[in-house]
């Protein structure tokens, strides 16, 4: 999620169905539910509102050190929740910025905030453009999209419940919203908490990657020159593929994905690229059995 310089723009709050509330202010766009007493509800969604108003703002006021690698902790709150989400990743060598995390971030604040003001709700999640926060509790059921082109349907699921230990759901790829170094159609990641999902996926996803004369590749400030990438190769498009290029970049973006699940710092992976896919990480029941 790209995060523009000041805007005038107001917040806009509104409520859609399905008992879901939806918060937008400049790229910043976050549908959240949650389950419990009417009283409840109102008291978790109120505190969402009051918390978004301030976020764009704040972002804004450090967007220059968020652009920059992973380095001098920021000043606010849902900035170093950035910082902090992609520095294991940073002390890795491998090359990141706070905004890595930004939406993932933007939802762990909000559902913060939310059970917070609300500590009996049943279950609650807040989806900011992909990335999202859970509080599973009883039972919440998330879809799994690879392409999210209109007409795509969902391609997995996973129900989760609270002794999963999982509070963030992000997936990242060359068809999301942000510019992508490899090829993946999309990485799922679960974790702790939804900013070092976000991170995660994002360099999962960076490692989808082969070499191969069907990928179109441009420089990133090229195509936006606020980029925190900078002239850093994104894959613009990808030709036709062979099945030993296929499995090769799953293959990468797997054995970065084992790894960060041995040492703890995620939970588990879906990796999808043309069809294809690879799991790693913890037990595959929290999967479909399309995707076992």
């Amino acid at each position: 999620m790209a995060i523009p310089g000041p805007s005038r723009a107001e917040p806009t709050i509104q409520r859609l169905h399905g008992e879901r509330l939806h918060l937008q202010h400049g790229p910043i766009d976050v549908v959240l539910r949650a389950w419990g007493s009417s009283s409840e509800i109102r008291a978790a969604e109120a505190a969402a509102a009051a918390r978004f108003r301030g976020i764009l703002p704040e972002l804004v006021a450090e967007l220059p050190l968020l652009r920059q690698p992973v380095a001098a902790i920021p000043r606010g709150a849902i900035a170093r929740r950035m910082h902090a989400a992609c520095l294991p990743f940073a002390r890795q060598g491998i090359f990141v910025t706070p905004m890595a995390a930004v939406a993932g971030a933007v939802a762990d604040a909000l559902l913060a905030e939310m059970r917070a003001a609300a500590p009996g709700l049943a279950r609650a999640f807040v989806n900011d453009g992909g990335d999202i926060a859970v509080f599973a509790g009883e039972g919440l059921s998330v879809g799994m999209v690879a392409d999210p082109t209109p007409g795509f349907g969902f391609d997995g699921a996973l129900r989760l419940h609270a002794v999963d230990g999982i509070g963030g759901i992000a997936t990242s790829g060359r068809h999301g919203r942000s510019f992508s170094l490899g090829i993946a159609d999309a990485v799922t990641v679960l974790a702790r908490d939804a900013a070092t999902a976000d991170a995660a996926a994002t360099l999962i996803a960076n490692a989808v990657d082969c070499d191969s004369p069907a990928i179109l590749r441009m420089p990133a400030d090229s195509l936006d020159p606020d980029s925190d990438l900078g002239a850093r190769l994104v894959t613009t498009d990808v030709g036709v593929l062979t099945g030993d290029e296929i499995a090769a970049a799953l293959d990468a973006g797997a054995a970065r994905a084992e790894s960060w699940c041995r040492s703890g710092l995620i939970r588990a992976v879906a990796l999808r690229l043309r069809g294809h896919h690879r799991l790693a990480g913890a037990p595959l029941h929290l999967l479909t059995k399309a995707m076992a």
